[in-house]
């Protein structure tokens, strides 16, 4: 169980017996297998910075007009207020052993958590669809490379897909859904190996960059614009700023993987060498491959499978493409896929289980078209922005509750009592509080977000839901303030019963 509080299964089962079925299943029940290391969190957060999104991004920083060394202290700063956050939402969970949408029960209420759960449900199920789509777009790449006699499938399309990006989608929609069908244990081996295999080929790819146009044909500035001293300090914020909500989904929900955590030290330790020291090497890498392409091929390429495809040897290509859909699926799975199977399985326990969650979630996936959503970047830009603007003032409240209002103390028990009684029962199983400092933040965000005239301000919408929530209910809750025991050594308590 978690901490040192160490108990056998029997006990164990004994105490989830008297959980509500109402609120518990095998799956959001405290876990006792509580087994990742370091490493394993490293290979999560590697799987999260590897995919075709995070190349584009960090590609993207380095044509700001800003120089090397500005970019880099933008990606480096971004990245480790990430790390602190993300250390800061795994205690909870780490400690309670449960899910995100477990632990958002001590602030939203025992049924008031599927608010939260079900927003951050919906945000991963129109990305899991994109990213599967991305992956899918490759595979036909890889397809049409090596068997030309399939293009006559490319013609008719049915939906917006054509036959052959049907099949292909088909195969990767199968693929995620067989290592997700497996549980945790596989998806933990799949992200130890899908991480490190895209630095393989993303090095690879580099040493054929620089060894066809040498040394003199990479910078690191890829800007083809001069700034001012003003735009430039503007340009470095908002890089910062942009850093940070690139991974604000997989951050709201870390508490999903941290469960599993041996403890604390390691979570920070994987944290520390999956964020700061991963995210920089990987821009580094990056940029080097971007700024050879605008060398060799005469104008940047900033899409990786296009950079991949254009290498000659068919085998490399094919083995480069694959570990870029292999990287896709990895992301996919951890951001998009486990989140939802939790948050939907949060709203029913007793019908909805880890995989069904997960499997609502791939099927609606479908039903989006998410190539359709892809290919209208306006409507994708207003959907994503929409759904966005929930998770800063998500993150705000749930940090704000647990240490400033409950000031580190979970009692585990009452996270499964529907009763009055259960100390997260507030009213009818809502915390009113919670849902009134949530409202008004996210309402401002969506106000910055229709704005033309706020666009600029739009890419810090996260932290500005951060900063509203937190503070928002920080004043409404401030008679709801835990009480620190006597004696109290500054370790967050869990409460048994």
């Amino acid at each position: 169980m978690p901490n040192s509080q160490k108990i056998s299964q029997a006990t164990a089962d004994s105490a989830h017996a008297h959980y509500s079925p109402r609120l518990c299943n095998d799956d959001l029940a405290p876990t006792r297998d509580q087994n990742w290391s370091w490493y394993n969190i490293f290979s999560f957060w590697m799987s999260d910075v590897h995919s075709m999104g995070g190349y584009v991004v960090a590609a993207s920083f380095f044509t700001l007009g800003l120089a090397s060394w500005q970019v880099l202290l933008c990606l480096l700063v971004g990245i480790c207020i990430v790390q602190i956050c993300a250390n800061l939402v795994a205690k909870p969970s780490q400690m309670a052993g449960v899910p995100y949408a477990v632990i958002c029960r001590q602030a939203f209420g025992v049924f008031g958590a599927n608010i939260p759960a079900v927003i951050r449900g919906l945000i991963a199920f129109a990305w899991y669809g994109i990213q599967t789509y991305l992956a899918a777009n490759a595979l036909m790449l890889v397809s049409l490379k090596f068997w030309p006699a399939l293009t006559p499938l490319t013609h008719a399309s049915w939906l917006g897909l054509s036959q052959l990006g049907w099949i292909c989608f088909g195969v990767m929609w199968f693929a995620q859904a067989l290592v997700f069908w497996h549980g945790m244990n596989a998806i933990k081996r799949f992200i130890d190996v899908a991480g490190p295999a895209v630095y393989v080929v993303m090095v690879a790819l580099a040493v054929w960059i620089v060894y066809k146009t040498g040394f003199n044909g990479i910078s690191l500035t890829l800007a083809s614009k001069q700034l001012s001293g003003g735009q430039q300090a503007w340009e470095m914020i908002t890089a910062t700023a942009l850093v940070v909500s690139y991974f604000s989904g997989p951050l709201l929900n870390f508490g999903d993987f941290s469960r599993y955590g041996k403890n604390m030290n390691e979570i920070r330790r994987g944290n520390r060498w999956g964020l700061p020291f991963n995210f920089l090497l990987f821009s580094v890498v990056t940029v080097v491959i971007v700024s050879g392409t605008q060398s060799l091929f005469g104008h940047m390429i900033t899409d990786p499978v296009e950079t991949v495809s254009r290498v000659g040897s068919d085998l490399a290509v094919a083995i480069g493409l694959l570990t870029m859909i292999t990287a896709t699926i990895g992301i996919n799975i951890v951001a998009n896929f486990v989140s939802p199977a939790f948050d939907f399985s949060n709203c029913s326990p007793q019908k909805i289980s880890f995989r069904t969650g997960g499997m609502i979630a791939a099927v609606g996936s479908v039903l989006l078209t998410p190539w359709n959503l892809f290919q209208s970047p306006e409507l994708i830009h207003y959907t994503l922005d929409v759904l966005g603007a929930f998770i800063g003032p998500l993150f705000g409240i749930l940090l704000c509750d647990f240490y400033l209002i409950k000031r580190g103390q979970i009692s585990v028990n009452d996270l499964f009592n529907d009763t009055p009684k259960g100390q997260y029962w507030y009213r009818g199983g809502f915390n009113p509080k919670a849902i009134g400092a949530l409202v008004p933040s996210v309402l401002i965000g969506l106000a910055i977000s229709f704005t033309p005239s706020l666009h600029a301000v739009a890419n810090f919408s996260w932290f500005i839901g951060v900063a509203l929530s937190a503070g928002c209910y920080r004043w409404i809750a401030r008679e709801d303030r835990v009480s620190i025991p006597q004696g109290y050594g500054g370790k967050v308590m869990v409460q048994k019963r």
